[in-house]
């Protein structure tokens, strides 16, 4: 799914990046001998540094580096024991915990179609929502990712739209009670998922206006919204009244910034002027395997973050 570099350009980078991860770690050292916090909260996920060992062996070395926040769009699937190591691993090396996915599409069978009005598909979406607060809760985590499904042909847009801005109010009565921001997420349908309902941050921007509830809100993943529609920043600018949450993921190729067409550096400035303090899930792989990936991955990091 992941485009990888090819092995000439990725030897070449791995070299050139060798003094400029050095010289960058030096200066990012801080006086307890592990990398300074970053002045943003960039999350990385587990794969992040698979080199370093476990999921909770990643989040100690993630944290030696310097992030401050994690995310892992799989929690609500893994063991109550599993979410309960991992809360408290964040809560010891005091990191943010960022989205957990509420309720996971069944992407093979272009499911649900919650514009459809169907009772049923509605309600499965709304009974996941409810047994990911104790998830959330287990992990201090504030907000959880929906994704509306996908679109029904037989339906006019309008209605379907309607439909979607009813189901989430009553997702976000749930989430509301418990202090939680449900954020939904618009994905591509050029690359990665034809057929998906929610398509842009101005579409999921409608729909929060038309829930008018600040426990629903929009997750501006900037690697779907440049496939889409780009023009990020003035659209950023637009709809920030309803963003609530930030993903990172360069395009062509879903890895970490630098290595495609968004201008990462622009946006870090944009949201620092913004002064946004909430999580930059980092959604995307690493463009060299291995160590030398883990490396490439934190000095893109530091230089955006640096801006």
């Amino acid at each position: 799914m992941l485009e990888s570099l090819t092995p000439s350009r990725r030897t070449l980078l791995a070299a050139s990046l060798a003094g400029l991860g050095a010289s960058t770690c030096a200066r990012a050292a801080g006086p307890s001998g592990n990398a300074a916090r970053f002045a943003l909260k960039f999350a990385p996920h587990e794969g992040s540094f698979a080199s370093r060992g476990d999921r909770i062996e990643q989040i100690a070395y993630a944290a030696d580096q310097g992030f401050t926040a994690w995310e892992d769009n799989e929690a609500a699937g893994r063991s109550v024991a599993e979410q309960e190591a991992m809360g408290k691993a964040l809560r010891q090396r005091g990191m943010t915990m960022g989205v957990l996915v509420a309720s996971m599409p069944k992407w093979d069978q272009y499911r649900p179609l919650l514009g459809s009005g169907d009772a049923v598909e509605q309600e499965a979406m709304l009974a996941d929502i409810r047994r990911s607060v104790d998830v959330a809760k287990r992990l201090d985590a504030k907000w959880m990712t929906v994704v509306t499904g996908f679109m029904d042909p037989k339906v006019p847009v309008d209605i379907q739209t309607a439909r979607v801005i009813e189901v989430m109010r009553r997702a976000g009565d749930i989430a509301a009670k418990h202090g939680l921001v449900l954020v939904m997420e618009p994905l591509n349908t050029i690359t990665n998922h034809p057929n998906i309902f929610m398509r842009t941050i101005p579409q999921g921007y409608a729909i929060a206006t038309g829930v008018a509830n600040p426990a629903v809100k929009v997750l501006a993943d900037l690697y779907h919204a440049q496939i889409q529609a780009g023009n990020l920043i003035p659209t950023l600018e637009t709809c920030w009244s309803e963003i609530a949450y930030i993903q990172f993921g360069d395009n062509p190729g879903r890895l970490e910034p630098g290595t495609g067409e968004i201008n990462h550096h622009n946006i870090v400035r944009w949201l620092k002027r913004r002064r946004y303090d909430g999580v930059i899930g980092m959604e995307h792989g690493n463009s060299l395997n291995g160590r030398a990936g883990e490396e490439r991955l934190v000095v893109a990091y530091r230089e955006v973050d640096a801006a």
